[in-house]
């Protein structure tokens, strides 16, 4: 063989004498933790069998079920074979009744993971969420292209194409609103995600054994922590991967919709990831409150707590004015919720699949208000749970809520806020004028001060660019 002078052509004859250079396809074990789940897992199954790119293996783990999902799931067993000569593909599903497991979705979790030991990647699925086509292809496309990244979770969105009622229908804009704003943060922060969520994300198996080998788990998920996969995504990074949102990946998620369930839902949330901000409160869960993953955390509850005080300061001081005819009403005030409202629209015209009802839960500003102070009443609730030490199963609450047993704690925060106002009038109403005139003057300095600041951020965030990323 003659060799060229040049290192390029070199490489370029090379190639051509060995035919190109063969490529391995990397191997692909699906884990689906399922509860409950007999109305949705025949759509997960199908939206999986429909992928470009099949995984090898698919595993449903059925655990602590009273329902069907076991049966309806076994229908699909086997080897399923898609495609013709070198476009062949195969995937082989088995479904796994594990019974009763006191470690819930973790037990299942860890179950699935001995079952693909020795693959490349874990696909973890919940029991309700179904893809886009492309969205295996994408996710494996992208972990495959760089080395660093330890696991890269889907865009979720959740598809509200049957949704009935005027109540649920609020209800899921207003969480398909809350998780388009959460995607662009991440999309917008160099697609570092700070939670790979279960529902829809895929795991270098390599990066597992590494978390299990330094945190002397047996198992990447671990029971003590209540999000399971916030916790392993802190570990994932500490081990020295990336954790990434994928660009183009999408999945959808089953919503909430109803206040129990999503109350339910959201505590659970929310009182996990206090636990990771602070010194954990459960088993050996130390919290880490510097852990670069948990600065969105820490951003999140910081920007609640002053949505909290500027509506709760707006209504206590417009109420108190009003008593003795001090109120006198200034444009300047149409600046703050024009602003929101201009955010609002944005993150929805950011939306991959924006429809009506979301260009209406953003512009319409009554939905959006009233879904914060719905999330207000989920994150006072969260931090309550928090500084009472209450050891509660939030796993638990959330089955019992989705079926319909739960009580009706939710309304705790609203009642609370109630009487908190009701009582602050009434002492309102014991001052002296003089008194009452210098406190209003205070009052309003400090709402103002505050208010201007947060306009000021959420106009910065309304303005940026989103450099063509769709949530």
């Amino acid at each position: 063989m003659t060799v060229p002078t040049g290192d390029a052509g070199w490489a370029v004859d090379l190639l051509q004498g060995m035919g190109g250079t063969p490529t391995r396809r990397s191997t692909i074990g699906c884990i689906i933790p399922a509860y409950n789940e007999e109305d949705a897992i025949a759509g997960v199954l199908d939206s999986l069998l429909s992928q470009t790119r099949l995984p090898d293996v698919v595993h449903v783990v059925v655990n602590n079920t009273t329902d069907a999902t076991a049966e309806i799931a076994g229908h699909y067993a086997g080897m399923h074979v898609r495609g013709q000569d070198a476009a062949m593909q195969r995937t082989e599903i088995f479904v796994h009744d594990i019974g009763e497991n006191p470690d819930k979705k973790v037990g299942a979790l860890n179950y699935g993971f001995t079952l693909v030991e020795g693959l490349d990647y874990l696909l973890g699925v919940d029991g309700d969420t179904t893809a886009d086509p492309r969205a295996v292809e994408l996710l494996v496309g992208e972990i495959e292209d760089d080395d660093r990244i330890g696991g890269i979770s889907a865009i979720y969105s959740i598809d509200d194409t049957d949704v009935e009622g005027w109540f649920p229908k609020f209800l899921i804009a207003g969480q398909r609103a809350q998780f388009a704003a959460f995607n662009l943060q991440n999309l917008l922060r160099g697609r570092n995600m700070a939670v790979l969520g279960g529902q829809y994300s895929i795991f270098a198996v390599e990066a597992l054994h590494k978390v299990v080998e330094q945190t002397h788990q047996r198992f990447p998920w671990v029971r003590d922590s209540e999000i399971e996969d916030s916790l392993l995504s802190l570990q994932i990074k500490s081990a020295g991967y990336l954790t990434k949102i994928s660009a183009g990946a999408r999945a959808n998620v089953g919503g909430m919709p109803n206040l129990r369930s999503l109350d339910a839902q959201q505590v659970k949330w929310n009182t996990g990831a206090i636990d990771l901000m602070w010194p954990g409160q459960r088993g050996d869960t130390k919290g880490q409150p510097f852990h670069p993953n948990l600065r969105l955390r820490w951003f999140e509850n910081i920007s609640m707590v002053v949505n909290g005080f500027t509506r709760l300061g707006f209504i206590v001081l417009l109420v108190c004015a009003l008593s003795f005819d001090a109120f006198e009403f200034s444009p300047i005030w149409l600046i703050p919720p024009v602003i929101a409202t201009l955010l609002n629209t944005r993150v929805a015209l950011a939306m991959h699949d924006a429809n009506r009802k979301d260009y209406v839960f953003a512009m319409a500003l009554v939905p959006s208000e009233l879904y914060m102070w719905i999330r207000l009443g989920h994150f006072s609730r969260s931090w309550v749970k928090f500084a009472s030490r209450s050891q509660t199963d939030n796993w638990a609450l959330q089955a019992k809520a989705e079926s319909g047993g739960a009580g009706a704690t939710y309304l705790m925060p609203f009642a609370i806020v109630a009487v908190l106002i009701g009582a602050t009038i009434a002492a309102w109403w014991q001052l002296p004028v003089d008194l009452k005139s210098e406190a209003l003057v205070v009052g309003w300095t400090a709402l103002g001060i505050v208010t201007i600041s947060q306009t000021a951020w959420l106009l910065l965030r309304a303005l940026r660019r989103h450099r063509g990323f769709r949530a």
